[in-house]
């Protein structure tokens, strides 16, 4: 008698009134894929005492989060926000479901459900937090500080600025005989970088690419270097744009500096995906020999496995760097390199070693046999891809390849 009395107290307290909890999931307009994204819960208690709230969240089926539960006690006509952090390793669309929220109060022998924000939608577009990190640094000065190396400058670019009066630490090379000699006064010439020059992304959208890491596959992180790395181009006054190639060439941003050259970039990449068939690199040395006459740099995002690979497709890569300064873009394979790293032990594991040196072995053959034919390469862990991209790009404009 005395628990059913207790109850009845417990049901009287939370289930008199209407509307005694109040909440609302406060969403961003998108998220940023392969980062921390914020999700703000607000609460408001309309009760005359200390609830114990849960909540209970119905996050996108993507994240398969089947446990998501946050407790939490709120004082009687009080406030209260709380926020957790979903991660979303694909690009798309994520539904959200009801937003229940379970009050109880301190005998808690009895819950009441209150449902809010039904059906709420955010797309997920290609990491525009990376963007923004690499946005607020200082590309010739503080971009080191994230591993990007400072590269000496070798002669000088051919872009005139001006002519001005020779001041102590001027060039000698530099100076200008004929202004001199109608001013009186030494003269020098001053250059400046080189400009709007192009720089095209290449996304490779074969099988290859689908090789996950850390949640996100290869292709991801192509997508997100291939923002940033257009965005840093755009600042640095160059051309950015970007195609995607695998039987066909698709989503063509053409290369050009302008306001909404960013959005444009970013809304082709937003629905790229693998279409696990063998890319046709032919294909894409015909596109780029038609649409593409003027000489830029192609940074081509792919992956080789071993030598046999590359040679079948090395005539086309060559023929490509004929017109082009080409960049060949291709990953470490992380977990073998955790197998060379291990101590063997067993016969087995000296076995598993070996192979896992030859095929790392292999990757370094592959960027000699690039360079052997005048292309540069990058072969990089798909972490540092984006900065060890952004290293050669300045490489490359500080030393006036292009």
């Amino acid at each position: 008698m005395l628990a059913l009395a207790l109850v009845m107290v417990d049901m009287i307290m939370v289930f008199s009134g209407k509307a005694k909890i109040s909440g609302q999931r406060v969403l961003p307009e998108k998220f940023s894929n392969g980062d921390a994204n914020q999700v703000e819960v607000t609460l408001k208690n309309f009760y005359p005492f200390l609830m114990d709230i849960t909540v209970i969240d119905e996050v996108p089926v993507q994240f398969q989060m089947r446990d998501f539960k946050i407790r939490l006690s709120i004082p009687p006509k009080q406030e209260h926000n709380l926020t957790y952090q979903l991660r979303p390793t694909q690009r798309g669309e994520y539904h959200f479901g009801h937003l229940n929220i379970y009050a109880s109060s301190k005998l808690g022998l009895v819950a009441k459900r209150f449902t809010f924000d039904a059906d709420a939608m955010v797309p997920t577009y290609p990491s525009f937090k990376q963007l923004r990190k690499f946005e607020l640094l200082n590309i010739n000065h503080n971009l080191q500080d994230y591993g990007v190396k400072k590269i000496r400058r070798i002669g000088h670019t051919m872009e005139f600025e001006q002519i001005k009066d020779y001041v102590l630490g001027d060039d000698l090379r530099t100076i200008n005989w004929k202004a001199t000699a109608k001013k009186n006064s030494v003269m020098v010439n001053q250059f400046q970088d080189e400009k709007s020059q192009s720089i095209y992304s290449i996304i490779d959208t074969g099988r290859v690419m689908k090789m996950p890491f850390d949640g996100l596959s290869l292709l991801d992180y192509a997508i997100n270097a291939t923002l940033v790395i257009s965005n840093i181009a755009l600042k640095k006054h160059d051309k950015a744009g970007m195609l995607t190639f695998s039987k066909h060439v698709e989503n063509r941003v053409i290369a050009q500096r302008r306001s909404s050259q960013m959005r444009l970039i970013l809304e082709s990449l937003y629905n790229v995906k693998t279409d696990y068939f063998e890319s046709d690199f032919s294909r894409l040395y015909a596109h780029l020999k038609r649409h593409i006459t003027q000489r830029s740099l192609i940074l081509l995002y792919t992956n080789f496995e071993t030598l046999d690979s590359l040679n079948r497709q090395l005539p086309y890569l060559k023929a490509i760097n004929k017109n082009h300064l080409m960049v060949v873009i291709f990953f470490k394979n992380t977990e073998l390199n955790a197998i060379v790293d291990h101590k063997a032990s067993t016969v087995q594991q000296v076995y598993d070693k070996v192979i896992a040196e030859k095929f790392a072995f292999e990757k370094r053959l592959i960027g000699q046999e690039l360079k052997k034919y005048g292309m540069y390469s990058i072969l990089t862990t798909p972490e540092n891809l984006t900065i060890d991209t952004i290293n050669k790009y300045l490489e490359i404009k500080s030393r006036g390849l292009l």
